[in-house]
């Protein structure tokens, strides 16, 4: 099958490629994305998530070990999907240049999450809230986080994002900013095109679109785990088995 974008297919682009020195030593020989969880590689579990919403191809955006994700994974039919690869190399390109070196992989609408992110929604709704909504260029699934579990990061207003910031070190809480970036967001492919190539954030990308009001919000009620951290990676694993998630299909 050709890498070649298809209108006709639900993508998601998952970013996998970064370094993960927060997970040193574990990441030095073993891509985050492959790190165990409840048995299997977390990927797995990412990868049925997906195909269980009714995503047929994925886009994985690699570069740190990309190549064991490459043998781990292959072209996803274990899975039931078509996988794809975006190799930044040994730049680090960060999200949004990660997502702009895929450019000719993607479709005119995709789903974008996270290599370590594990949510316990629906990830089809970001994307159909999007199609369903043609005025705006992007959905950004939201939680009410009021800083529990990282900085909240998000105001909401008349169901779109009014403004995605994110706190620097040492500035003062803001109340109004009392939800989160949850970690899967719908982008028009308009949005990515019309970035440089090289590297770029995501963050103001998306602080643009909720400026200029093109940034809807899709509030989640369930709060979201990462491995992105040691604390995350044991809260996660304390999840699959206190449930019986040992089998990637399984869901929290």
């Amino acid at each position: 099958m050709p890498n070649i974008p298809s209108s006709s297919r639900q993508q998601a682009v998952v970013l996998c490629g970064g370094l993960a020195t927060r997970m040193y030593p574990r990441t030095l020989a073993v891509p985050k994305f492959l790190l165990p969880i409840a048995g299997r590689p977390f990927g797995h579990h990412l990868l049925a998530r997906l195909a269980e919403a009714g995503y047929e191809e994925v886009v994985l955006c690699i570069g740190h070990l990309g190549d064991e994700i490459r043998a781990a994974l292959g072209d996803g039919a274990a899975f039931g999907l078509h996988v794809v690869h975006a190799d930044e190399g040994e730049t680090r390109l960060g999200t949004a240049g990660a997502i702009r070196r895929a450019l000719p992989l993607l479709g005119e609408a995709f789903l974008v999450t996270y290599g370590d992110s594990y949510l316990p929604f629906d990830y089809a709704a970001p994307l159909a809230d999007l199609e369903a909504h043609g005025e705006a260029r992007g959905t950004m699934s939201v939680y009410r986080n009021e800083d529990r579990w990282d900085d909240s990061n998000c105001e909401i207003a008349a169901g779109r994002v009014a403004r995605y910031q994110k706190r620097r070190p040492g500035e003062p809480r803001d109340p109004a900013l009392d939800h989160i970036d949850y970690g899967a967001i719908a982008l028009r492919r308009e949005v990515i095109a019309a970035l440089p190539e090289g590297p770029g954030d995501l963050a103001p990308v998306l602080s643009r679109l909720a400026a200029e009001g093109a940034l809807r919000a899709l509030v989640v009620t369930e709060r979201f785990y990462e491995i992105g951290s040691e604390a995350g990676y044991r809260e996660l694993e304390a999840l699959f088995h206190a449930r019986g998630g040992a089998r990637a299909e399984d869901n929290p």
